[in-house]
């Protein structure tokens, strides 16, 4: 089913989560391990995420090192698929543009349409860790709206392949990435929410918003994305702090601001394991503040580590 419909049809708010792939060598497992405890609170719809490659650099001999592309993390259609076959839920696959063609991308498209996967989550992608700024592939898409048109060509039944014969159109509800606090190369929030509504008035169905913890940013973006017109679901993203160590990481890697509280509180904590029992109750404070505004999810980033999130949802659901 669509997401928005599930939306739609939904009397309270709904729950959801993020996993990511297992590494490339390590079974499935893992992954159901993550998802068993949290199907007790009966999500609709799972996201998976997509990875691009990496660069490593191996021993060739006489002292020279090799640089080779491997992805570290595949597997993104086929968890789809045995999500939907075992959990008998919709599976929420991101698709990217980091590190693909634009026929490698059409393939995967087509690969989830024959699985009868309906949903998919369109973002550009981070750029490899060893570049200082995002590169697109030579003969890929650079922005999430060359991906998004890409997506909605497919939905009218127009593939890369023109002289294609009466081909089947797909028929997917597509969602984008919002950033409460900005994405970090955008030089200010309004900019950022004018490419936000370009999306939208390409044919974007929903947002998922980056993680945060301030719940007064989240309320101020969809406020002015009202205003900017853009009236489609709004799904706030939460992940709960774990580690000390989270305090500086995440504010460095996904650009977003640790309220004064939370960093107070965490930074009396004695061991990694208040720290958790403090992200849990910071988060299920969150969750229902966001639940009691009407919010009509509420997604969370497992990292495919389920304890802390089932806490959290045992707390709020």
């Amino acid at each position: 089913m669509k997401l928005t419909q599930r939306l739609q049809n939904a009397k309270k708010t709904l729950f959801s989560f993020e996993i990511i792939p297992p590494l490339k060598g390590e079974s499935i497992a893992s992954i159901f391990q993550a998802i068993d405890p949290l199907m007790e609170f009966k999500p609709p719809f799972i996201d998976v995420t997509y990875h691009r490659e990496e660069y490593v650099y191996k021993n060739s001999g006489n002292g020279l090192l090799a640089k080779q592309r491997t992805r570290k993390r595949p597997g993104t259609v086929g968890i789809c698929a045995a999500i939907m076959n075992k959990y008998h839920i919709d599976a929420v696959p991101h698709l990217i543009c980091g590190g693909f063609n634009k026929e490698e991308t059409e393939n995967a498209l087509i690969d989830l349409h024959f699985l009868g996967v309906e949903n998919i989550l369109v973002l550009r992608g981070d750029a490899v860790k060893s570049e200082g700024a995002f590169v697109p592939h030579p003969d890929g898409h650079a922005y999430a709206t060359d991906l998004l048109a890409h997506v909605m060509d497919m939905n009218q039944g127009k593939y890369l392949d023109d002289d294609l014969l009466n081909p089947d159109p797909t028929n997917f509800c597509v969602g984008v990435a919002g950033y409460p606090e900005k994405h970090f190369e955008a030089p200010n929030l309004d900019t950022d929410l004018r490419y936000l509504k370009m999306k939208v008035d390409m044919g974007a169905q929903y947002i998922v918003t980056q993680m945060f913890f301030d719940n007064q940013k989240f309320f101020k973006f969809v406020e002015k994305c009202r205003e900017m017109g853009i009236n489609v679901p709004i799904i706030p993203g939460l992940k709960p702090l774990a580690t000390k160590a989270q305090l500086s990481v995440l504010p460095r890697i996904f650009h977003i601001d640790i309220p004064m509280d939370l960093v107070a509180a965490a930074e009396k904590c004695k061991t990694n394991a208040e720290v958790k029992q403090l992200g849990i109750e910071w988060c299920i404070a969150q969750s229902k503040e966001l639940m009691a505004q009407g919010v009509p999810c509420l997604h969370y980033y497992t990292m495919s580590k389920s304890d802390a999130v089932y806490k959290i949802a045992k707390g709020v659901f």
